[in-house]
Protein backbone atom coordinates (compact mmCIF):
# COMPACT_ATOMS: atom_id res chain seq x y z
CA UNK A 1 0.00 0.00 0.00
CA UNK A 2 2.16 1.93 0.49
CA UNK A 3 4.31 2.64 -2.77
CA UNK A 4 1.03 3.67 -3.87
CA UNK A 5 0.02 6.15 -1.58
CA UNK A 6 3.77 7.86 -2.48
CA UNK A 7 2.64 7.48 -6.14
CA UNK A 8 -0.95 9.27 -5.82
CA UNK A 9 1.08 11.91 -3.55
CA UNK A 10 3.52 12.52 -6.06
CA UNK A 11 1.13 13.15 -9.27
CA UNK A 12 -1.40 15.45 -7.00
CA UNK A 13 2.09 17.33 -6.13
CA UNK A 14 2.83 17.42 -9.39
CA UNK A 15 -0.49 18.54 -11.03
CA UNK A 16 -0.68 21.18 -8.43
CA UNK A 17 2.40 22.67 -9.28
CA UNK A 18 1.37 23.18 -12.76
CA UNK A 19 -1.81 25.01 -11.67
CA UNK A 20 0.27 27.45 -9.96
CA UNK A 21 2.65 28.00 -13.13
CA UNK A 22 0.48 28.33 -15.34
CA UNK A 23 -1.10 31.32 -14.29
CA UNK A 24 2.43 33.04 -12.90
CA UNK A 25 3.99 32.19 -16.63
CA UNK A 26 0.82 34.01 -18.13
CA UNK A 27 0.88 37.07 -16.09
CA UNK A 28 4.59 37.33 -17.14
CA UNK A 29 3.79 37.03 -21.12
CA UNK A 30 1.20 39.54 -20.17
CA UNK A 31 3.70 42.19 -18.50
CA UNK A 32 5.92 41.63 -21.17
CA UNK A 33 3.75 42.49 -23.72
CA UNK A 34 2.08 45.28 -22.25
CA UNK A 35 5.86 46.97 -21.79
CA UNK A 36 6.48 46.82 -25.53
CA UNK A 37 3.27 48.06 -25.76
CA UNK A 38 3.73 50.99 -24.16
CA UNK A 39 7.27 51.54 -25.54
CA UNK A 40 6.20 51.45 -29.09
CA UNK A 41 3.32 54.05 -28.27
CA UNK A 42 5.93 56.38 -26.73
CA UNK A 43 7.65 56.53 -30.10
CA UNK A 44 11.81 57.11 -30.39
CA UNK A 45 13.82 58.90 -27.56
CA UNK A 46 13.62 62.30 -28.19
CA UNK A 47 17.10 64.12 -29.51
CA UNK A 48 18.99 65.95 -27.52
CA UNK A 49 19.85 69.28 -28.98
CA UNK A 50 23.65 70.82 -29.21
CA UNK A 51 24.33 73.34 -26.34
CA UNK A 52 25.41 76.57 -26.79
CA UNK A 53 27.54 77.61 -24.50
CA UNK A 54 28.68 81.15 -24.55
CA UNK A 55 32.81 81.85 -24.68
CA UNK A 56 34.61 83.63 -21.68
CA UNK A 57 34.28 87.14 -21.65
CA UNK A 58 37.15 89.50 -23.54
CA UNK A 59 39.84 90.53 -22.13
CA UNK A 60 43.54 91.38 -23.63
CA UNK A 61 45.84 88.80 -24.05
CA UNK A 62 49.50 88.00 -25.45
CA UNK A 63 48.78 86.97 -28.85
CA UNK A 64 50.58 87.61 -32.55
CA UNK A 65 50.05 91.07 -33.45
CA UNK A 66 50.59 92.70 -36.95
CA UNK A 67 50.12 96.19 -37.55
CA UNK A 68 52.03 97.74 -40.48
CA UNK A 69 53.83 101.27 -39.89
CA UNK A 70 56.38 103.46 -41.57
CA UNK A 71 58.60 104.05 -38.87
CA UNK A 72 59.16 102.50 -35.65
CA UNK A 73 56.67 100.16 -33.64
CA UNK A 74 56.87 98.50 -30.36
CA UNK A 75 53.70 97.35 -28.08
CA UNK A 76 54.27 95.87 -24.49
CA UNK A 77 50.84 93.78 -22.25
CA UNK A 78 51.33 93.57 -18.69
CA UNK A 79 49.37 90.83 -16.69
CA UNK A 80 48.24 92.56 -13.69
CA UNK A 81 47.54 89.39 -11.78
CA UNK A 82 51.21 87.88 -12.59
CA UNK A 83 52.73 90.93 -13.48
CA UNK A 84 54.06 89.05 -16.62
CA UNK A 85 55.06 91.10 -19.84
CA UNK A 86 54.61 89.92 -23.39
CA UNK A 87 55.45 92.08 -26.24
CA UNK A 88 57.18 92.85 -29.48
CA UNK A 89 60.43 91.57 -29.87
CA UNK A 90 62.00 94.98 -29.24
CA UNK A 91 59.89 96.28 -26.42
CA UNK A 92 62.30 96.03 -23.60
CA UNK A 93 65.42 97.00 -25.43
CA UNK A 94 64.17 100.12 -27.76
CA UNK A 95 63.19 102.98 -26.79
CA UNK A 96 60.51 106.19 -27.24
CA UNK A 97 60.00 109.60 -26.18
CA UNK A 98 57.04 109.19 -23.93
CA UNK A 99 55.77 112.90 -25.06
CA UNK A 100 52.37 113.84 -22.86
CA UNK A 101 52.09 110.11 -21.69
CA UNK A 102 54.43 111.02 -19.13
CA UNK A 103 51.55 113.63 -17.64
CA UNK A 104 49.96 110.72 -15.55
CA UNK A 105 53.60 110.79 -13.79
CA UNK A 106 53.80 114.21 -13.33
CA UNK A 107 50.75 114.54 -11.61
CA UNK A 108 50.57 111.15 -9.40
CA UNK A 109 53.88 111.97 -7.96
CA UNK A 110 53.04 115.39 -7.03
CA UNK A 111 49.85 114.42 -5.50
CA UNK A 112 51.85 112.16 -3.04
CA UNK A 113 54.40 114.71 -2.40
CA UNK A 114 51.59 116.87 -1.09
CA UNK A 115 50.37 114.42 0.90
CA UNK A 116 53.36 113.30 2.37
CA UNK A 117 54.17 116.72 3.36
CA UNK A 118 50.65 116.93 5.13
CA UNK A 119 49.65 119.42 2.58
CA UNK A 120 46.02 119.62 1.06
CA UNK A 121 45.04 120.16 -2.49
CA UNK A 122 43.28 123.29 -3.41
CA UNK A 123 40.98 123.76 -5.54
CA UNK A 124 43.01 125.78 -7.94
CA UNK A 125 45.74 122.97 -8.17
CA UNK A 126 43.00 120.69 -8.73
CA UNK A 127 41.53 122.33 -11.63
CA UNK A 128 45.11 122.09 -13.09
CA UNK A 129 45.60 118.67 -12.93
CA UNK A 130 42.48 118.13 -14.81
CA UNK A 131 43.51 120.16 -17.18
CA UNK A 132 46.95 118.43 -17.24
CA UNK A 133 45.34 114.93 -17.20
CA UNK A 134 42.12 115.38 -19.36
CA UNK A 135 43.16 118.60 -21.86
CA UNK A 136 46.93 117.43 -22.08
CA UNK A 137 47.78 120.42 -21.44
CA UNK A 138 51.38 121.28 -21.37
CA UNK A 139 51.17 124.77 -19.56
CA UNK A 140 49.50 122.93 -16.15
CA UNK A 141 52.13 119.99 -16.88
CA UNK A 142 54.93 122.14 -16.72
CA UNK A 143 54.21 123.74 -13.82
CA UNK A 144 52.98 120.90 -11.63
CA UNK A 145 57.01 119.04 -12.79
CA UNK A 146 58.86 122.34 -12.01
CA UNK A 147 57.10 122.39 -8.12
CA UNK A 148 57.46 118.74 -8.00
CA UNK A 149 61.56 118.99 -8.80
CA UNK A 150 61.96 118.89 -12.73
CA UNK A 151 63.95 116.19 -13.54
CA UNK A 152 64.36 115.06 -9.83
CA UNK A 153 60.92 113.85 -10.12
CA UNK A 154 61.66 112.33 -13.46
CA UNK A 155 64.24 110.20 -11.68
CA UNK A 156 62.14 109.82 -8.67
CA UNK A 157 60.00 108.14 -11.68
CA UNK A 158 62.78 105.34 -12.67
CA UNK A 159 63.57 104.50 -8.92
CA UNK A 160 59.93 104.32 -7.34
CA UNK A 161 58.55 102.40 -10.76
CA UNK A 162 61.39 100.29 -11.16
CA UNK A 163 61.99 100.81 -14.45
CA UNK A 164 64.81 99.19 -16.46
CA UNK A 165 65.37 101.25 -19.81
CA UNK A 166 64.26 104.70 -18.91
CA UNK A 167 66.34 108.02 -19.30
CA UNK A 168 66.55 111.39 -19.36
CA UNK A 169 65.93 113.23 -22.97
CA UNK A 170 69.29 114.47 -24.64
CA UNK A 171 67.34 116.48 -27.35
CA UNK A 172 69.99 119.51 -27.72
CA UNK A 173 68.59 122.36 -25.89
CA UNK A 174 65.66 120.59 -23.74
CA UNK A 175 67.98 117.93 -22.04
CA UNK A 176 66.26 116.07 -19.13
CA UNK A 177 62.69 118.07 -20.59
CA UNK A 178 59.79 115.94 -19.09
CA UNK A 179 58.28 114.85 -22.72
CA UNK A 180 61.39 113.86 -23.98
CA UNK A 181 61.70 111.23 -21.57
CA UNK A 182 62.75 108.14 -23.46
CA UNK A 183 61.22 104.92 -22.13
CA UNK A 184 60.72 101.10 -23.70
CA UNK A 185 57.20 99.51 -23.92
CA UNK A 186 57.62 97.21 -21.42
CA UNK A 187 59.04 100.30 -18.88
CA UNK A 188 55.63 101.78 -19.89
CA UNK A 189 53.58 99.09 -18.65
CA UNK A 190 55.60 98.95 -15.50
CA UNK A 191 54.43 103.05 -15.15
CA UNK A 192 51.09 102.37 -15.59
CA UNK A 193 51.52 99.46 -12.66
CA UNK A 194 52.95 101.86 -10.39
CA UNK A 195 50.27 104.23 -11.02
CA UNK A 196 46.98 101.55 -10.40
CA UNK A 197 49.35 99.66 -7.53
CA UNK A 198 48.99 103.04 -5.67
CA UNK A 199 52.86 103.12 -5.07
CA UNK A 200 53.03 106.43 -7.75
CA UNK A 201 50.14 108.85 -5.97
CA UNK A 202 49.75 106.72 -2.83
CA UNK A 203 46.60 105.16 -1.26
CA UNK A 204 45.00 108.89 -1.18
CA UNK A 205 45.06 109.99 -4.75
CA UNK A 206 45.55 107.20 -6.93
CA UNK A 207 41.68 107.16 -7.36
CA UNK A 208 42.03 110.60 -8.53
CA UNK A 209 44.65 110.09 -10.90
CA UNK A 210 42.85 106.76 -12.51
CA UNK A 211 39.19 108.83 -12.62
CA UNK A 212 40.99 111.75 -14.20
CA UNK A 213 42.38 109.76 -16.62
CA UNK A 214 39.37 107.89 -17.32
CA UNK A 215 37.62 111.34 -18.14
CA UNK A 216 40.33 111.52 -21.21
CA UNK A 217 38.46 113.84 -23.78
CA UNK A 218 38.62 115.59 -27.29
CA UNK A 219 38.94 114.08 -30.52
CA UNK A 220 42.30 113.41 -32.66
CA UNK A 221 40.75 116.24 -34.64
CA UNK A 222 40.48 118.57 -31.49
CA UNK A 223 44.28 119.95 -31.30
CA UNK A 224 45.67 123.08 -29.71
CA UNK A 225 48.83 124.85 -29.92
CA UNK A 226 49.51 123.79 -25.75
CA UNK A 227 46.88 121.15 -25.04
CA UNK A 228 44.85 118.62 -27.72
CA UNK A 229 41.98 116.27 -27.47
CA UNK A 230 43.35 112.63 -26.41
CA UNK A 231 40.42 110.22 -26.40
CA UNK A 232 41.60 108.62 -29.04
CA UNK A 233 44.10 105.11 -29.54
CA UNK A 234 43.73 102.14 -27.72
CA UNK A 235 40.28 103.39 -26.01
CA UNK A 236 38.97 103.05 -29.65
CA UNK A 237 39.82 99.77 -30.09
CA UNK A 238 38.82 98.04 -26.77
CA UNK A 239 34.66 96.18 -27.02
CA UNK A 240 32.06 97.40 -24.94
CA UNK A 241 32.55 94.07 -23.31
CA UNK A 242 35.62 94.66 -22.21
CA UNK A 243 35.42 98.32 -21.26
CA UNK A 244 32.02 96.89 -19.21
CA UNK A 245 33.67 94.18 -17.55
CA UNK A 246 37.25 95.62 -16.95
CA UNK A 247 36.31 99.25 -16.71
CA UNK A 248 36.57 102.50 -16.46
CA UNK A 249 39.62 102.16 -18.12
CA UNK A 250 42.09 104.43 -17.71
CA UNK A 251 44.45 106.11 -20.44
CA UNK A 252 46.79 108.74 -21.62
CA UNK A 253 48.31 109.32 -24.77
CA UNK A 254 51.52 111.39 -25.75
CA UNK A 255 51.95 112.95 -29.29
CA UNK A 256 54.42 115.57 -31.02
CA UNK A 257 55.95 116.03 -34.41
CA UNK A 258 59.35 116.54 -33.47
CA UNK A 259 61.14 119.01 -35.47
CA UNK A 260 64.88 117.81 -34.74
CA UNK A 261 63.35 114.22 -36.60
CA UNK A 262 60.45 114.91 -38.60
CA UNK A 263 58.65 112.09 -37.11
CA UNK A 264 55.49 112.00 -35.31
CA UNK A 265 56.25 110.24 -31.35
CA UNK A 266 53.50 108.73 -30.32
CA UNK A 267 53.01 106.80 -26.80
CA UNK A 268 49.54 105.22 -25.93
CA UNK A 269 49.19 103.90 -22.20
CA UNK A 270 45.95 102.26 -20.94
CA UNK A 271 45.45 100.74 -17.38
CA UNK A 272 42.15 98.54 -16.69
CA UNK A 273 41.61 96.06 -13.85
CA UNK A 274 43.37 93.10 -15.14
CA UNK A 275 46.07 94.77 -17.38
CA UNK A 276 48.36 97.54 -18.54
CA UNK A 277 49.07 98.44 -22.59
CA UNK A 278 51.36 100.45 -23.95
CA UNK A 279 52.12 101.00 -27.67
CA UNK A 280 54.55 103.34 -28.81
CA UNK A 281 55.04 104.74 -32.70
CA UNK A 282 57.47 106.91 -34.54
CA UNK A 283 56.70 107.98 -38.18
CA UNK A 284 57.06 111.10 -40.82
CA UNK A 285 55.23 114.01 -40.27
CA UNK A 286 53.89 114.27 -43.55
CA UNK A 287 50.99 111.54 -42.44
CA UNK A 288 48.84 112.63 -39.87
CA UNK A 289 48.07 111.89 -36.35
CA UNK A 290 44.91 110.00 -37.19
CA UNK A 291 47.53 107.20 -38.28
CA UNK A 292 49.58 106.82 -35.33
CA UNK A 293 46.22 106.82 -33.46
CA UNK A 294 44.93 103.94 -35.69
CA UNK A 295 48.06 102.06 -34.95
CA UNK A 296 47.33 101.96 -30.98
CA UNK A 297 43.86 101.13 -31.56
CA UNK A 298 44.49 98.31 -33.75
CA UNK A 299 46.68 97.02 -31.86
CA UNK A 300 44.51 96.80 -28.97
CA UNK A 301 42.02 95.49 -31.24
CA UNK A 302 44.34 92.33 -32.39
CA UNK A 303 45.19 91.17 -28.70
CA UNK A 304 41.51 90.90 -27.84
CA UNK A 305 41.06 87.15 -26.48
CA UNK A 306 38.69 85.73 -27.45
CA UNK A 307 37.21 87.81 -30.49
CA UNK A 308 33.59 89.11 -29.88
CA UNK A 309 30.48 87.16 -31.56
CA UNK A 310 30.99 84.13 -31.73
CA UNK A 311 29.41 81.54 -29.36
CA UNK A 312 30.61 77.42 -28.92
CA UNK A 313 28.50 75.16 -29.93
CA UNK A 314 28.93 72.09 -28.29
CA UNK A 315 27.53 68.76 -29.84
CA UNK A 316 24.76 66.60 -27.61
CA UNK A 317 27.02 63.76 -27.45
CA UNK A 318 29.81 65.81 -25.49
CA UNK A 319 27.00 67.63 -23.40
CA UNK A 320 25.20 64.53 -22.26
CA UNK A 321 28.72 63.41 -20.23
CA UNK A 322 28.40 63.91 -16.80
Amino acid sequence: MRPRVVMVLAIAALLLGGVLLVPAAYAKLNDSGGATATAAAAGPAPTIPPKVVEPPQPTLAPGPVSVKVDGFYAWALMDLKTGKISGSKNSAKETSSTESMIKTWIVADYLHQLDKGGKTLSSGQKASIERAIRDSNDNDAGKINSAAGGTTQTKRMISTCGLKNTHLGTVKGYEGWWSFTEMSAQDVTRLGQCITSGKAAGKKYTPLVLSEMSKVRGSVTQQGKSSGGGRWGIIDGLPKEIVAKEGPISFKNGWTPLVYDGDWHISCMAISKDWVLAVQTRYPSSKPLSYGAKVCQDTATQLVTPKVGAALRIPSSAGSQG
